[in-house]
């Protein structure tokens, strides 16, 4: 290879680290204030599924239209993924669970949260109810209201038999896990998986599940049918919106990541490129060095 040419290689690939670091910053910047949200969302979502786990334990809960198990009917996918890629295999292992439950559950509708997921939903030729793309980093109720509205409207028509939603849920900065959730009909049980992942390993969260397993009695006033029309809903808009937080923090926390790993890539074959560009100038020079002394000494004779 000649000289120039590594010589550009390398130039081209400091721009490139350099591209990669600002990336890398700007992202350790939303993934600092993602990962705060999502925390910060954590206490509100564990307490409104406490609730909805003891409604819907009781009598009148599981009498609720919106818990009532259907044997029949298509099933509705809520796939969240980001909009924009470099972010490692954020994207990709949710787009994977979808796959795989596309092989079990080939009667599936779709509603796409993300570009990745409306393009993903799109190849595979499934038919999407809604679309929801370049939703703003800082995640609000108000958000969600949409998505709730259309998963509630379709699911109480009678076509579906399930709402599904697959997301990346947030571990930690180097750990993220692709989660399949049953959205509704509300099912105690779906409800303590969701929490699961919520509650710390250690504290005063942590024995919530045996806390939940007590049968605790309510009055509810007016009627258990006006309030649960009313508060189910919002419980559900509330199981959303914790979605859409875990899959911000997951996104920024891998692409930060993957932008690190490229910098420091870079900055290794910058260390190879230069390395080989010495050897070549150095043998280049040994080659001139060598013409002029066997002149020199053609001269000589």
């Amino acid at each position: 290879m000649a000289l120039k040419q590594i010589k550009n290689k390398i130039i081209s690939t400091q721009k490139t680290g350099k591209v990669t670091k600002a990336m890398e910053s700007v992202s350790a910047v939303k993934m600092r204030k993602s990962q705060e949200r999502a925390f910060e969302g954590r206490p509100y979502v564990h307490a409104a599924l406490r609730i909805l786990g003891r409604l819907a334990e009781s009598s009148e809960g599981l009498a609720h239209p919106l818990a009532q198990k259907r044997e029949t009917g298509k099933q509705l996918l809520v796939i969240v993924t980001s909009d924009k890629g470099l972010a490692g295999a954020v994207n990709s292992s949710v787009l994977k669970r979808a796959a795989e439950n596309f092989e079990h559950n080939p009667e599936t509708d779709v509603v796409a949260v993300g570009k990745k997921a409306l393009e993903f939903s799109t190849r595979e030729g499934k038919k999407i109810l809604a679309s929801y793309t370049n939703i703003s980093d800082n995640v609000h109720l108000s958000d969600v209201q949409d998505l709730t509205h259309v998963v509630l409207r379709h699911f109480t028509d009678g076509a579906y038999k399930n709402v599904t939603i697959i997301y990346q849920n947030f571990i930690s900065t180097f750990e993220q896990v692709p989660v399949k959730r049953v959205i509704l009909p509300i099912d105690p049980e779906d409800i303590y998986d969701v929490m699961s992942g919520i509650k710390p390993k250690v504290g005063k969260f942590s024995d919530d599940r045996v806390a939940l397993d007590t049968k605790t009695v309510y009055r509810v006033e007016p009627s258990a049918e006006e309030v649960l029309d009313t508060l189910i809903p919002q419980l559900v808009q509330i199981m959303l919106y914790h979605a859409l937080l875990e899959s911000k923090a997951s996104e920024h926390s891998a692409r930060m990541v993957a932008m690190k790993n490229a910098t420091d890539k870079s900055k290794e074959v910058v260390k190879a490129l230069t390395l080989q560009f010495n050897k070549e100038r150095q043998a280049a020079i040994t080659a001139e060095v060598s013409e002029i002394t066997g002149g020199i000494e053609a001269m000589k004779e």
